[in-house]
């Protein structure tokens, strides 16, 4: 808005009413909610349903999606949520404390790790094609963030395991397939086990004006695993101890980790690194479920 503009509009405009509103009704609680990324709605049961095409890489990107590490966990001083480093190779506090931890020997102290274990996610670009809970995102192009199992099915999809099948590239525009994306609550667990590619087409029948627009809202991937989402080890360490309550021991820190970080906890697998914990993985426990942990505990940071 220009300066002639704003003269025009002096006074108490609408904008400014709302957003004190916003503020008096508490709604800013929802301020962490980026407006690029696509999430499915599940129904009361747990069950969700939508069709989504995975889009190729943006122009000056090689790969069309990121795979990015998060730390979120509740202790005494807070909360810790935090992009882990070991996504671009550099060393993380919280794994090698997880990893002395575990290597302990002590079943209390995998607990605490696995608590606080990194969860892993990727990030693509999508075209919703079907959203039967929200239509109004058909058509249009997220971001979309997805765990291993949904990432094990595009890779299957590439590199079939019979011979038989043939290769297909899910993220090409002329010869990828749709995303039939299929949610069920499996055991207590987010399931994605019954998602599947639908046969291979060309997106918007092959129309390379209308899919050359399409390409140009896509979003950089890149940004996500640059320099400055990451803290430096000694910020990361500093932030650690202070979520910890300023205590040097690690491993004496069980009766922070409560609620949700609890219930996490005893779901999760008991495969570990030596040197770092990872995320639970699988269709039980999976990282679709770490997803929606670290969510959950980005919305109650949020809160606090």
């Amino acid at each position: 808005m220009g300066f002639n503009d704003m003269k025009k509009n002096s006074g108490i405009n609408s904008s400014l009413l709302e957003e004190l509103n916003k503020i008096s009704n508490g709604k800013t609680k929802d301020s962490y909610k980026d407006d690029r990324f696509w999430k499915p709605e599940r129904d009361k049961a747990d069950n969700g349903f939508a069709v989504i095409r995975f889009l190729p890489a943006v122009d000056g990107e090689d790969v069309p999606f990121v795979r990015v590490f998060n730390h979120g966990f509740k202790g005494p001083g807070g909360w810790m949520i935090e992009n882990c480093p070991t996504t671009v190779g550099l060393p993380c506090p919280v794994c090698e404390a997880n990893g002395e931890l575990w290597n302990s020997g002590v079943e209390s102290d995998k607990d605490i790790a696995r608590n606080r274990k990194r969860k892993l996610q990727y990030i693509s670009n999508i075209l919703v094609v079907s959203d039967p809970k929200n239509p109004d995102n058909e058509g249009k192009v997220f971001l979309y963030k997805f765990g291993k199992k949904i990432f094990d099915k595009i890779q299957e999809k590439m590199q079939p395991e019979f011979q038989d099948e043939e290769a297909v590239n899910p993220f090409d525009f002329w010869n990828g397939a749709n995303f039939k994306l299929k949610i069920r609550k499996v055991g207590g667990f987010v399931n994605y086990d019954k998602s599947e590619f639908d046969s291979p087409s060309p997106l918007m029948d092959g129309d390379d004006a209308e899919l050359e627009t399409l390409w140009k809202k896509q979003y950089p991937l890149q940004q996500f695993i640059a320099p400055d989402q990451f803290k430096s080890y000694d910020d990361l360490k500093k932030r650690l101890n202070t979520v910890l309550g300023g205590g040097s021991d690690f491993a004496k820190t069980a009766e922070d980790v409560d609620g949700f970080s609890n219930q996490t906890s005893s779901k999760t697998s008991t495969s570990e690194s030596s040197t770092s914990v990872e995320a639970p993985e699988g269709s039980g426990g999976g990282s679709e479920d770490a997803e929606d942990a670290l969510s959950y505990f980005e919305k109650l940071a949020a809160e606090d």
